[in-house]
């Protein structure tokens, strides 16, 4: 059985109450040893004020002012008097004039003798009872350099671990539920904040391919949810133009299909609806061979279309421009024969660039054929190329009568032909088209400069290898 995978909102709400868990458990731990410090202090505080006033008492040496161990008792309170209290002479052994306060002697240790033959204090947890840990302070009372005998006094820590204890309880109870109350805050503030990812989902499942005029609304907040809104929006302009574009080429196609369809469809009904001799049936046939090759020129010419267009190219390699050059003069003299235009070459610089040849060279073909073709009788066309700084301009220039300026886009989209009048045998309206987009696919780009009356001039412009 496969689990389902879980929705952005639950992850975002198991990813921030994760989150908050290991701050949680961190700013716990924390307090737990901040407390723990600060309450050992003031048991170090308190031991240390204990053995100095032991010290400084002179306990247990009576005195002429009175009973120096009741005057301790009193300073200190019967209740630590009485629990650990006990003075050792220099050596480590009890005091034999002085009874043990407590249930039992305070240990001494190796460190807090070695610490007091040096006149430093010791402070030490210890284990006098299994259940119940003990701090005890080892001070050295100091006769000049000498040590005059050891005083140690000891507190338990039974009220710092009770302390310790219920300050665990309290964030083992406070730290689960705060972990509940953000997740779920968590969670509504991840439905909040995704509401409008949710309707930005609903208006794009009612955009459809029939109808991409729709677009998902802002919010004018100016933050990602807008970007991403105007980034959707930009997706769905490009797509409404491809579909338009992809309707208006079908039903351009359909129309130049259904033209010489129908002519030669008219041929053949003509030719069977009589006995006809052989010479009337040859005309029949070469009419609708000649009708049939025009078919055949605009399925290739699509076919390269939707290559050029969808950026395909068969080869990579390096191109001489000076090559594709001398190719195109020389097919466009062959085209320019009977027309009386002249084809000649401009100047023509040796440069490189990558791509493929076939492709590029049927590019220039279209743009030397579309010179020739509109260019009137006695005119000239001329091809030229030079390079540049990083580029390879390639300009065929005609004399013919020039675009209009508003014209000057139009004429490369597919089946555009500004001349109404003109043969329709003689092309099929997509050479402009084929050659910007074989131009555009190898990153380069085609340009028209054109004046009425005056001729026109296209340059392909491809970065040099």
């Amino acid at each position: 059985m496969t689990l389902r995978p879980l929705g952005l909102r639950a992850r975002l709400t198991l990813w921030y109450g994760g989150v908050l868990l290991a701050i949680l458990v961190l700013l716990s731990a924390a307090s737990y040893a901040a407390l723990r410090w600060t309450l050992l202090g003031e048991v170090d505080s308190t031991l240390l004020v204990v053995a100095q006033v032991v010290r400084d008492t002179g306990y247990p040496r009576r005195a002429a002012s009175g009973d120096p161990e009741a005057r301790l008792r009193e300073l200190l309170g019967p209740d630590f008097f009485d629990q650990f209290l006990q003075l050792l002479d220099p050596e480590g052994e009890s005091d034999p004039e002085v009874p043990v306060r407590g249930a039992r002697a305070l240990p001494l240790s190796t460190e807090a003798r070695s610490n007091a033959k040096r006149g430093l204090p010791t402070f030490e947890t210890v284990e006098l009872d299994p259940s119940e840990p003990t701090r005890i302070l080892t001070m050295p009372v100091m006769q000049g350099s000498r040590v005059e005998r050891l005083v140690q006094v000891g507190i338990p820590l039974r009220r710092t671990r009770d302390a310790l204890s219920g300050h665990l309880r309290t964030l083992l109870a406070l730290v689960p539920l705060g972990l509940g109350l953000a997740m779920v805050g968590g969670a509504l503030v991840a439905r909040q904040a995704l509401s409008p990812v949710g309707a930005m989902s609903r208006t794009a499942r009612r955009i459809t391919a029939e109808d991409l005029t729709g677009r998902i609304p802002g919010r004018g907040a100016g933050d990602e949810l807008d970007h991403l809104a105007e980034t959707l929006n930009a997706m769905l302009m490009r797509l409404e133009i491809a579909f338009t574009q992809v309707r208006r080429f079908a039903a351009d196609a359909a129309h130049e299909l259904r033209t010489p369809l129908t002519a030669l469809r008219g041929e053949l009904e003509v030719g069977l609806r009589a006995d006809r001799s052989p010479e009337e049936y040859r005309r029949v046939l070469r009419s609708a061979l000649e009708s049939v090759e025009g078919l055949v020129r605009l399925a290739e010419d699509l076919l390269e279309l939707s290559r050029a267009s969808a950026g395909g190219s068969a080869r990579s390699e390096q191109v001489e421009v000076e090559t594709l050059v001398l190719d195109a003069l020389d097919a466009g003299a062959r085209l320019a024969q009977g027309r009386g235009v002249t084809i000649r070459a401009g100047d023509v610089a040796a440069a490189v660039v990558t791509g493929d040849s076939l492709a590029l060279g049927r590019a220039l073909l279209n743009l030397v054929d579309n010179a020739v073709r509109y260019t009137p009788a006695g005119g000239k066309v001329e091809v030229s190329a030079r390079p540049g700084n990083g580029w390879v301009e390639i300009s065929v220039q005609d004399t013919g009568p020039g675009i209009a300026p508003g014209d000057a886009e139009r004429v490369f989209q597919p089946f555009v032909r500004l001349d109404p009048g003109a043969d329709r045998t003689e092309g099929t309206g997509l050479g402009l088209a084929i050659a910007r987009s074989i131009v555009t696919a190898h990153g380069g780009t085609l340009t028209l400069e054109s004046t009425p009356g005056a001729g026109s001039r296209f340059t392909i412009r491809l970065p040099r290898t």
